[in-house]
C-alpha cells in the first residue's frame, strides 16, 4: 500500500519535524505500507513555516490548488490513498470529488476518532485564527455539538521544533493548555497542528490524567489503511451524490484548469516526495 502524505508546511526545510514524522510513520504504519512525504512547492512561503500565511481565508484558499493537484497526481501515479496532514483539511472536499482513491483529512479523522473516545472534544493549538475554521469544519462533519473549547498553547511552531531537543517546556505548555480545556468540559484532546501532534507522540504524551490525547496523525494514517482495505475487500468507496460529492466530467476539469493557468493533467514524473516505509515486522505465521 502506498499513501501520499501532503503537508501544509515546506516539510523538507524543517528537519526536526520531518525526521520526527519519518520516525512516527515507521512505528505506526503497518507492515507493507509506504508513506511518501510531500511539502508545499518551493517558494510558497517566505520562510520555512507558513504561520500567518495560512490563517487568512483567501490565502489558504490559494493554497488549496496544491492539494488538489497532489490528489490528481497521486491517483495517476498509482497511489492507494492520500492523507492531507493538516488540521484545516485544506482541499479535502474538492480533492474527493476529483479522484476515486480515498482522501483523508487530519482534522476530520482526528475529530471522528475523538468522538469515539470521549463526549466533549477539546483542541489545543497554536494558531488562534484557525479556531473559526475548525468549528466550521466540525459542523460540516456532523460533530459541531461535540466540539468544545479550543485553547492556544503558549508554545508555537518554533518552540515545538526546539522542543525535539528540549521537550520539557513544550510539554508543560501543552499540559497547561490541555488542563484549561479540561476545566472547560473537554474529556478528549486533539492536538491542533501536525508539528504539535508528532512532538507529543514522539515523547509519549497520550493522556492528561484520565483524558486521552488523540494521535491525529495516527488516526489519519490508519483511516487511509482502513479505507483502502474496505475498497479492496468490499468495494466501498466515496459517494457521488450531491453538490459536494459529485465527480465533474474529466474534460471540463482539464479545460477549466488550463483556463485558470493550472496543469490540465498533472505529471506523475513531478512526484519528488520522501518515501518512508514501515519498520514493523510482519507477525510470524504458524
Amino acid at each position: 500500500m502506498k499513501i501520499w502524505h501532503q503537508s501544509l508546511t515546506s516539510i523538507a526545510s524543517v528537519a526536526p519535524y520531518r525526521d520526527a514524522v519519518k520516525s512516527h510513520i515507521q512505528k505506526l504504519a503497518r507492515p507493507g505500507v509506504e508513506v511518501v512525504l510531500h511539502g508545499m512547492s518551493e517558494g510558497t512561503y517566505p520562510t520555512e513555516y507558513p504561520g500567518h500565511f495560512i490563517t487568512y481565508s483567501y490565502l489558504q484558499n490559494l493554497h488549496r490548488e496544491q492539494f488538489v493537484r497532489a490528489a490528481l497526481t497521486a491517483e495517476k501515479a498509482g497511489y492507494d490513498a492520500m492523507f492531507i496532514g493538516t488540521i484545516p483539511d485544506v482541499g479535502l472536499l474538492e480533492a474527493r470529488t476529483l479522484v476515486d482513491i480515498p482522501v483523508v483529512g487530519y482534522g476530520q479523522a482526528s475529530f471522528h476518532m475523538a468522538s469515539m473516545l470521549g463526549d466533549r472534544i477539546g483542541v489545543v493549538n497554536f494558531l488562534a485564527p484557525l479556531a473559526d475554521e475548525l468549528r466550521h469544519n466540525a459542523q460540516r462533519y456532523g460533530l459541531g455539538e461535540k466540539l468544545g473549547p479550543i485553547v492556544q498553547s503558549e508554545a508555537g511552531f518554533n518552540e515545538v521544533l526546539a522542543g525535539f531537543d528540549d521537550p520539557d517546556p513544550v510539554i508543560e505548555a501543552f499540559k497547561k493548555a490541555a488542563e484549561t480545556a479540561i476545566s472547560e468540559g473537554a474529556d478528549v484532546i486533539v492536538p491542533g497542528e501536525g508539528p504539535m501532534n508528532v512532538f507529543l507522540a514522539t515523547h509519549g504524551i497520550s493522556r492528561i490524567g484520565d483524558v486521552p490525547v488523540v494521535d491525529s496523525f495516527g488516526a489519519g494514517l490508519k483511516m487511509c489503511e482502513s479505507l483502502v482495505d474496505l475498497r479492496e475487500v468490499s468495494g466501498v468507496y466515496m459517494t457521488r451524490r450531491g453538490y459536494y460529492n459529485a465527480k465533474p466530467p474529466a474534460e471540463a476539469v482539464a479545460r477549466l484548469r488550463e483556463l485558470y493557468g493550472f496543469e490540465a493533467d498533472p505529471d506523475p514524473a513531478n512526484d519528488h516526495g520522501l518515501s518512508v516505509k514501515s519498520e514493523r515486522m510482519h507477525p510470524a505465521r504458524s
